[in-house]
């Protein structure tokens, strides 16, 4: 039934082009929300009372209850950490033994020369 009256498929939202994450806390006897917000999207405005209700037709939210709660709270934090730490993944450093051996097969190959691999290796070696 879900299907046919909300579509098909999944959505995917880089962290990157959110702008904001609201949380409506669930009740003892109401759902709540998890909502998120695009970067030059349009706010809904809800009245009060129908804001659960309105959150079920959007396409960015997600009905939560009160047993989900924890880990819902818990996504939002993280996502808001992410969109604190802006659109600038985090990266890590190439590991220094896969560097001196893609050196190595440079050099095996004829497209550095000797002296050229072990300059590299020196600078390479030198940064750590």
């Amino acid at each position: 039934m879900a299907r046919m009256t909300l579509g098909r498929g999944e959505k995917r939202i880089p962290v990157g082009q959110l702008a904001a994450v609201q949380l409506k806390p669930a009740g003892a006897l109401t759902n709540g929300f998890i909502q998120f917000s695009l970067a030059g999207g349009n706010e809904r405005n809800s009245m009060k009372g129908s804001r659960t209700l309105d959150a079920a037709s959007d396409e960015n939210s997600v009905i939560v209850n009160k047993k989900q709660m924890p880990e819902f709270e818990a996504l939002r934090a993280e996502i808001e950490a992410a969109i604190v730490r802006g659109t600038t993944p985090v990266v890590a450093a190439p590991d220094l033994a896969d560097q001196l051996g893609k050196l190595a097969q440079l050099r095996d190959q004829g497209v550095l020369t000797p002296a050229e691999f072990e300059a590299k290796k020196a600078d390479l070696l030198a940064r750590m």
